[in-house]
């Protein structure tokens, strides 16, 4: 099987584990996800951190935004920047006011928000289709975290559900692999 048909055929297993959680149960998962990331020295030690606006079928994390501006870290979100087709980091100051609605219908920093470069962020949370154990990680097919992970020199953790780890990740040239991985009954450091 070729590597974009292996991809594909993940994709599609992994959606279907997912669907067979209920609202309730993703929502505790997310909970205990959170609370497990808060334990953890990475994140403790971390004075910036960018995280991400869950989709519909990604573990929510965006408890975490709130106890980041509380423990006075600098937060930052991905914005997406049209002329390049990418994403930017851009920091948040607070919830209510620096955010709108941007591609796909996900939080964004607006447009007020500073950008911030890449290499200056401790710790970067990654959302994905699906992780392995060796730190590889299967996005949605468009590559805009790969083009964003190419650039990062901090610590990168990838986030998902347990149902959400599959046995191997074919990669590319391109895949960028992610240092930890969170799911809401692990912290694994690859």
């Amino acid at each position: 099987m070729s590597g974009a048909a292996e991809k594909a055929r993940i994709r599609r297993e992994v959606r279907s584990r997912l669907e067979n959680l209920s609202n309730d149960q993703k929502r505790e998962k997310s909970l205990r996800a959170c609370r497990l990331l808060a334990e953890q020295p990475a994140w403790q030690k971390a004075g910036s951190v960018l995280l991400y606006a869950p989709a519909p079928d990604e573990l929510d994390i965006w408890p975490m935004a709130q106890l980041a501006l509380s423990e006075h870290k600098a937060l930052a979100l991905p914005r997406y920047a049209p002329p390049t087709d990418s994403y930017e980091a851009c920091v948040i100051k607070d919830l209510r006011r620096d955010l709108r609605s941007g591609r796909y219908g996900l939080r964004e920093p607006a447009e007020n928000c500073r950008a911030v470069a890449l290499k200056q962020l401790d710790l970067i949370l990654v959302p994905g289709v699906a992780f392995d154990l060796q730190g590889r990680r299967l996005g949605r097919g468009k590559g805009y975290y790969d083009r964003l992970l190419a650039a990062v020199r901090g610590q990168t953790c990838g986030v998902a559900f347990d149902e959400q780890i599959v046995l191997q990740v074919p990669v590319e040239p391109h895949d960028s692999d992610v240092n930890w991985i969170l799911t809401p009954t692990r912290w694994m450091e690859l």
